[in-house]
């Protein structure tokens, strides 16, 4: 490829860097962002503005010299001049005769840009639009999806200076592809502006004029160097080839070498019939992609005595097979991990593929986060039905579905489906995790069960005796304490529910019980921030765990939190359900 830099009549190392990075050709990286169109005016100092106007043009790759092309910074300025009917049906925006990868139109006053129609439709993109008053377009390939394609503000204003600058960039992967497509090079036009520092190599180059002009009429590359009382004024218009007609790499999953698998993998190689026992194990940080991203399919699905976690994208692909195991390890066949999902997934999943020896280290058995929730839904559903049945007993009728939100026949039908909050709950939990997503996920836990209506509770309270005045101004933990209270000295007597109705006040009914302490603790760490996040945590130690430990992360924090919680509501569920059987 011609050698813009070293053609330019200005030594290399006395051109600033952002001219250098316009004359430089673009290399086949498919991570690579490609600068396909600007419109940036940069105060450099005062009194100096570097200034650039740049757009790509599809010029084809047929062995022809490349033509000098020329524009204004923008594909189209102001609009045709109607003159009759008809009169611009063959208006069609070209930069010098050639299509163009962003549509670009302005006036004196405003510009505005979007990914070129052409570009757009042949790449199958989809446009979203971001940010207010400062709006960009963001080009994503949703049939796998890849997001962040193209890139760019949608438009400026222009009274002396832009009221911002406008910067479009497109995956190189992407932008080769459509150039390939179309049989073209991405050629690059230019308008560049510094006032560059003074110096002697420079007053060589003007050989004592006070103008010099750079490149020839016609030619790739026409500009001036002259002198102002700022400075040696620089000024460059410029066509330049900067992406050849090559696509990038392709990703590939053929060729892998898998741990634990002899030899290289390929899709062939992974679909025999006699290598499809062959288990691969990954760390679950796997999950972390998808789980953040609502597009994909994360809920895990309790099946054929495991928890399953394959992600899914609408309909297009899913991983199968992959099953939770131990803490923070997934069990999947190889076949599983090839097997009608896009190369990208695949080699996604390479990433964190782990060791044998590392997985023989693990405790297969120690459980994981999904079987943690599943018990603490187990306890919500519990909850629910327990209260609904008490109040019935007690005269106060209230559906279990309305108390919590949780309703066990749409649980056996869908799973967690229609629960996001507790697949949410069950996300990625890693053992090094930080202290504010520890936070966060103590207050999705006391969240989930705090749907449980006060006045509800204070209602069956005040049918077993519990003066109405003395609970009146109570929270939801306080009277769920004296709720257990109660059910545990009527439990320990053998009481059955029509024992429970009252209206002598119970004995010890306002006292502390440490069997949902955790509860306490839980509620204190929701309320915890960056100020008081570290005298909240310490509130574990209480519970007798080892805050030493957290240097390490707060997997382990969670875990302990987890279990507290369940064991609380066992507490609650356990009396309340030999009290509700025996009637």
């Amino acid at each position: 490829m011609f050698d813009y830099v070293g053609r330019f009549p200005i030594p290399a190392d006395l051109l600033p860097q952002r001219l250098r990075s316009l004359l430089e050709p673009v290399g086949t990286d498919p991570l690579q962002r490609v600068e396909v169109s600007s419109f940036t005016e940069t105060e450099r100092s005062e009194s100096n503005r570097e200034t650039v106007h740049m757009l790509m043009a599809v010029v084809p790759d047929d062995g022809n010299a490349i033509p000098v092309l020329h524009s204004q910074g923008a594909v189209a300025h102001g609009v045709p001049t109607p003159s009759e009917k008809g009169s611009v049906k063959d208006f069609t925006p070209n930069v010098s005769g050639y299509d163009y990868i962003v549509a670009s139109w302005g006036s004196s006053l405003f510009f505005t840009y979007t990914l070129a129609e052409k570009v757009w439709m042949a790449l199958g993109l989809t446009p979203r639009c971001i940010g207010n008053e400062h709006q960009r377009l963001v080009y994503d390939d949703l049939s796998l999806p890849e997001f962040g394609v193209a890139e760019g503000e949608v438009s400026l204003q222009y009274h002396f200076k832009p009221s911002r600058d406008v910067n479009w960039f497109m995956s190189n992967e992407y932008l080769r592809k459509y150039l390939w497509l179309r049989g073209g090079r991405g050629v690059r036009h230019f308008f560049y502006q510094a006032t560059l520092a003074d110096s002697p190599q420079l007053r060589k180059l003007m050989n004592g004029e006070r103008f010099h002009s750079l490149g020839e009429p016609g030619s790739w590359l026409d500009g001036d160097l002259r002198e102002t009382e700022n400075g040696l004024l620089l000024q460059v218009w410029a066509t330049v080839v900067a992406v050849s007609c090559n696509l990038c790499p392709q990703q590939t999953a053929d060729g892998l070498t898998w741990p634990g698998v002899a030899g290289k993998v390929t899709h062939a190689s992974a679909n025999d019939i006699m290598r499809n026992d062959t288990t691969v194990y990954l760390d679950d940080r796997f999950l972390e992609r998808y789980e953040q991203n609502s597009l994909y399919g994360s809920t895990p699905v309790d099946a054929h005595g495991g928890w399953y976690c394959s992600p899914s994208y609408l309909g297009q692909w899913s991983f199968t097979g992959c099953r939770r195991i131990g803490r923070n390890l997934i069990e999947v066949d190889l076949r599983d991990l090839y097997k009608g999902v896009p190369e990208r997934e695949t080699l996604h999943a390479h990433v964190h593929a782990l060791d044998p020896a590392i997985v023989k280290q693990c405790d297969l058995t120690e459980e994981h986060i999904v079987s943690k929730v599943d018990r603490f839904l187990t306890q919500m559903l519990s909850l629910g039905e327990n209260l609904s049945r008490l109040g019935t007993a007690l005269g106060i009728e209230k559906p279990a579905v309305e108390l919590l939100g949780f309703s066990r026949e749409e649980v056996a039908a869908d799973g967690w489906l229609h629960y996001p909050q507790v697949a949410k709950l069950a996300q990625f939990a890693p053992l090094d995790m930080t202290q504010q997503a520890f936070l966060a996920r103590c207050k999705s836990i006391h969240e989930i069960w705090q749907k449980l209506p006060d006045g509800f509770l204070k209602q069956l309270l005040e049918a077993m005796g519990v003066p109405r005045k003395l609970i009146a101004t109570l929270g939801k933990l306080k009277l769920l304490q004296c709720l257990l209270n109660i059910l545990t000295r009527f439990d320990e007597n053998c009481e059955a529910s029509d024992a429970l109705k009252s209206k002598d006040e119970p004995e010890g009914w306002n006292a502390k019980n440490s069997d949902i302490a955790m509860l306490f603790v839980t509620y204190d760490l929701r309320i915890a921030d960056a100020h008081d996040a570290v005298s909240k945590i310490e509130r574990l130690q209480d519970q007798d765990f080892d805050t030493a430990t957290l240097h390490q992360g707060y997997g382990r924090a969670l875990d302990f939190v987890l279990d507290g919680v369940i064991d609380a509501f066992t507490a609650i569920n356990s009396p309340l359900g030999r009290i509700l059987a025996r009637a």
